[in-house]
């Protein structure tokens, strides 16, 4: 019974759109530009699917690269086709391998609790503990070197084993040293049950790979398999979609634009679109028209892309769907004399021409030394910015203290844990009566063969504790020792934080100050991830699982709306806004001055290009363009790009 909501969706598709959606099985390769309503077309497709199955089993695994697209397709989904969400999978490839893994890794020894460490301080006290380890076994000493966790990265994405790696190093000591300290890190990951970003995807292909019946399961329960972004994946990531699908798997629905790869640091290449095709022999189909931008934009997007020849043969322009305004859609600035100079230009152009409507604004540069030079413009000016990037960790002390207390209730052995619920929980409650030293907890817990938590409550509850302080921490014993109800105490913790805060605002204390600092902002970013990851349909969220997708998601601020976003272009790729200013326009940045030094046609250059691409096409109404004649004192040139879009 289809719903009205699907009804309608499905009639404002194109015939084109249409029929990609209408797709059933064989492989396609959906070439989508830059607003072409891909997502739509995504979820109308898998809506479609499970409409028209209702009697059936069988599942639909969706995989793309953040978890806000994979929230948003998922919303449009539930609505088309309420009640069938838990026949789909859809989340980023780290997602689906952390399921895989909690339910499967046990074959190649992973606990399914196992710790996600994505944060750069969690990595490099493994590395660190491995030079040791090195030094300790084998008699080597390793210097330390902030490029060796980049080395390590290199041979996990692609598929390199420890006992394998050595083979690639030109100089044979310097293999032997690498192998021999990728073998220690591996170990001790182990050690602390944690798996890296790397070591989901590189973990799971080896599943697939070393127990073929396991991924058969897998296909015979996915038996549709779509990939948005696919331009996207690394060499590790489609050897992984490879060994899910086999030889004979046919199903595979890709959607990718090569004219968008902006991630070649991170093994993106145009090749995979090549290897794609060769493997899977699909049927293209492209999706010229574009519905997001104003006909000025594509012009200027078809002009400057055509200068790159790594793209898919026989590709069409972007079309534009929408008429001129007629009014100045595109502006080029005159050239400011510096760049201070241009950030100030900028803030005051914003505040003339957007002052009703900040929110609608995006200033996207290069890199973020760019960014923090435009935000004290803004500020400067009086309006309200936020520069936006991925974060990886709350700051605040309240989700500190409450992230730290359910990852120990997961692990109660766990003394980096342990050491963050002492000293934030002391911080929270104001009372040095409260500090509890971590050797203590780990001593006590020794003799009495207690968890840490369990002990850390019982050194608590001897102390004189006021009535508000003995609540949260009976909720604690209850919810996280004697049971696992930890969506109650979420809430129960949340509340306990908003009294907190109703104290301390009669007071004037600095220290309480600096306690909430960043409080309201990760409130707001706390209950939007407990909501997107508890709506996910399957089987109860236990608490392994909730913290193991928390720890996958990033922490970032949700804008205001009357707050102008700051963003890296790579950090912009898949957003829209109604009016976008690119700053910087220069040789040097952008493109960069590692592609000049590469050369005019080389990948690197035709990298830059498409990040040029890419910013412009983030627009909806307007676009604003400007440079400086120096950055940092030196002179630069307006960049080449700007003539290639053909507006001088």
């Amino acid at each position: 019974m289809t719903t009205d909501s699907l009804k309608k969706a499905w009639n404002e598709l194109s015939p084109i759109q249409r029929e990609v959606a209408e797709w059933d099985t064989g492989s396609l390769f959906v070439i989508a530009g830059p607003g072409s309503g891909k997502t739509r077309i995504l979820t109308c497709r898998i809506a479609h699917i499970l409409d028209l199955t209702r009697d059936k089993n069988f599942r639909i695994l969706a995989l793309t690269f953040t978890n806000k697209a994979a929230d948003e397709m998922r919303r449009r989904i539930e609505d088309y086709v309420p009640g069938l969400d838990n026949r789909l999978f859809i989340g980023t490839f780290h997602s689906f391998c952390a399921e895989v893994l909690r339910q499967q890794g046990y074959h190649l020894g992973i606990n399914p609790s196992f710790n996600i460490y994505s944060l750069d301080a969690d990595l490099q006290a493994v590395l660190s503990k491995a030079i040791m380890e090195v030094k300790r076994i084998n008699g080597v000493e390793i210097q330390p070197d902030k490029n060796l966790l980049s080395v390590i990265h290199n041979l996990k994405s692609n598929l390199i084993l420890p006992e394998d790696c050595s083979e690639g190093f030109k100089d044979k000591d310097d293999g032997e040293e690498v192998a021999l300290l990728y073998q220690a890190y591996e170990d001790e990951l182990i050690k602390s049950n944690a798996l890296d970003f790397d070591s989901l995807i590189f973990k799971t292909y080896e599943l697939f790979n070393n127990y073929p019946a396991i991924a058969k399961r897998y296909r015979t329960v996915y038996q549709y398999l779509c990939i948005d972004e696919f331009q996207d994946t690394n060499y590790s990531q489609y050897r992984l979609v490879h060994a899910f699908t086999g030889d004979e798997y046919k199903n595979v629905f890709i959607v990718a634009d090569d004219d968008q790869i902006i991630y070649q640091w991170n093994g993106a290449s145009y090749k995979r679109i090549g290897e794609f095709i060769n493997n899977y022999s699909p049927k293209k189909i492209q999706l010229p028209l574009n519905y997001r931008c104003p006909p000025e934009i594509v012009e200027m997007a078809n002009n400057l892309i055509s200068h790159n020849f790594f793209r898919t043969a026989n590709k069409k322009p972007i079309e534009p769907s929408r008429l001129s305004s007629g009014q100045e859609t595109v502006r080029l600035l005159s050239p400011f004399e510096d760049f201070s100079l241009e950030a100030s230009g900028i803030a005051k152009d914003i505040r003339r021409r957007h002052l009703d409507n900040l929110g609608s604004v995006a200033v996207l540069g290069r890199n973020r030394k760019l960014l923090e030079s435009m935000k004290e413009a803004l500020d400067n000016e009086g309006l309200n910015a936020i520069i936006l990037h991925r974060k990886d960790s709350f700051e605040s002390t309240p989700f500190k203290w409450l992230h730290a207390i359910l990852d120990l209730a997961k692990n109660q052995q766990n003394q980096i844990s342990l050491e963050s619920v002492c000293g934030t929980f002391a911080q929270l409650t104001q009372n040095e009566v409260y500090e509890v030293n971590k050797e203590e907890v780990i001593r006590q817990a020794g003799i009495s063969n207690d968890g840490y938590l369990q002990q850390w409550i019982k050194i608590i509850q001897e102390k004189n504790v006021d009535e508000m302080t003995r609540e949260i921490i009976d909720k604690t014993f209850r919810c996280l020792v004697q049971g696992r109800d930890f969506i109650s105490y979420i809430k129960y913790a949340k509340d306990w934080f908003e009294k907190l805060v109703a104290i301390n605002k009669k007071t004037s204390e600095i220290s309480t100050d600096e306690v909430f600092a960043g409080y309201p902002e990760e409130l707001d970013v706390w209950n939007n991830l407990v909501t997107e990851i508890t709506r996910r349909p399957g089987d109860a969220l236990t608490l392994e699982a909730f913290l193991q997708e928390l720890q996958l998601r990033p922490k970032e601020p949700i804008p205001d709306k009357d707050e102008v976003v700051l963003m890296t272009i790579h950090g912009a790729k898949g957003r829209e806004f109604d009016h976008v200013y690119i700053i910087g326009l220069v040789d040097d940045i952008l493109p960069s001055y590692q592609s000049m030094k590469k050369g005019d046609n080389s990948p690197e250059m035709e990298e830059e290009r498409r990040n040029c691409f890419v910013a412009i096409t983030r627009t909806i109404k307007t676009l604003t363009m400007s440079y400086a004649e120096k950055y940092d004192g030196w002179h630069r040139k307006p960049s080449r790009f700007i003539n290639e879009m053909g507006i001088v």
